[in-house]
Parts: structure tokens; sequence; C-alpha cells
């Protein structure tokens, strides 16, 4: 098994263990330092969502600064057996849940679910498979209408429809995004 460190918040410094698996790398401490540093540490009361959470990093760090709920999605079995191992050794079982699902699939679940729209949505899919591209359509229902939409790539992004790139960062071959809704006239 792999592992990742929580960096900040009610578990900081605990272990996340993660399978490997082709494609899966989590967000690096410092990408996820200055993303937590972009969103402010005090995450209270936000409902975040980690698409395509792999190892869950992104997520975990959220609800360990004080997410209201967090949803992790990954459709990879051993990833989301590893998710929930995570949940129960953190003790986060009222705070993060695991969908076992296709994104595009959760996507199209979620809007005609009625469900919450979230504050806080991170996107890290597989590289070169055009997700981000797919995904697009559907931010819409996703999003609250302030919320904040993390997004990494293999290349820049200035916008996703009507969500503008705020902030952003590389490291290494990796573009990182922050993204807000451009408020209409």
């Amino acid at each position: 098994m792999n592992q990742v460190r929580v960096i900040g918040g009610l578990w900081r410094s605990r272990l996340l263990r993660f399978p490997s698996g082709e494609g899966l790398r989590p967000t690096p401490d410092r990408v996820r330092e200055t993303l937590f540093n972009w969103l402010g540490q005090d995450l209270s009361g936000k409902f975040c969502l980690d698409l395509f959470a792999g190892a869950g990093a992104l997520g975990f760090e959220a609800a360990s600064r004080g997410a209201a709920k967090v949803v992790l999605v990954d459709h990879a079995g051993k990833a989301a057996h590893a998710l929930r191992k995570n949940i129960e050794a953190l003790g986060a079982s009222g705070i993060v849940e695991v969908v076992a699902m296709d994104a595009l699939e959760y996507l199209s679940f979620h809007e005609t679910s009625g469900q919450k729209r979230f504050d806080v949505v991170f996107m890290d899919p597989p590289y070169r498979q055009g997700w981000i591209q797919r995904l697009e359509p559907l931010l819409a229902g996703l999003l609250e209408p302030d919320a904040a939409l993390y997004a990494e790539a293999e290349f820049p992004i200035a916008a996703l429809g009507s969500w503008k790139a705020m902030r952003q960062g590389r490291a290494g071959q990796v573009y990182f995004h922050l993204l807000h809704q451009e408020p209409s006239a």
C-alpha cells in the first residue's frame, strides 16, 4: 500500500493508505497547501465533492478542515475499498461518504436526484482521456452559484463554461486551477 499524509486540520499528520493503480497520483503536499491557502483553512459547513477521489487526499483534507460533508467518488473497486478503510481509521463515517461509481454516472445521478449542490468540488481526472471536456456541461447542476471548483489537468484551463480560473499554478507537468463562476450582470 502507498500512503499520503493529511497536511492540515483535525487529522493533520495522519496517514491515508491507498493501492497502486494506473494513473493514481495523489495531489502533492505543496499543491494541497497552496489550494487550501486559496480556499481558506476553515471549510466549516461546506459540502464538498472529490470527483476521481483516488487516494482521497483532497476530500480528506477538506473534512479535516471542518467540511460538513464530503463525497468521494471513484469507480475503481480497490480505491473505493481503501477510501472506506481510511474513513474507518479516521472515525469519519458521519462526514465522509464513498460512492463507487463512474464520474459521469454520478453527475447524471446527482443532477436528477434533487440532492444539495456542492460548495467545493475537486476534480483531478485521469489525463489524456477528455474528462474535463465531458464534465464541463454537467457543472452547472452540481455547484452552488458561489462555489469553488478546483481542477487539475495536463494543460492550463482559463475557463470551464461560466467558471473562470481565478488562481492557477503549475507543479512539474501538472496545472492546477481554482475557478469561480462569473457573476451575472
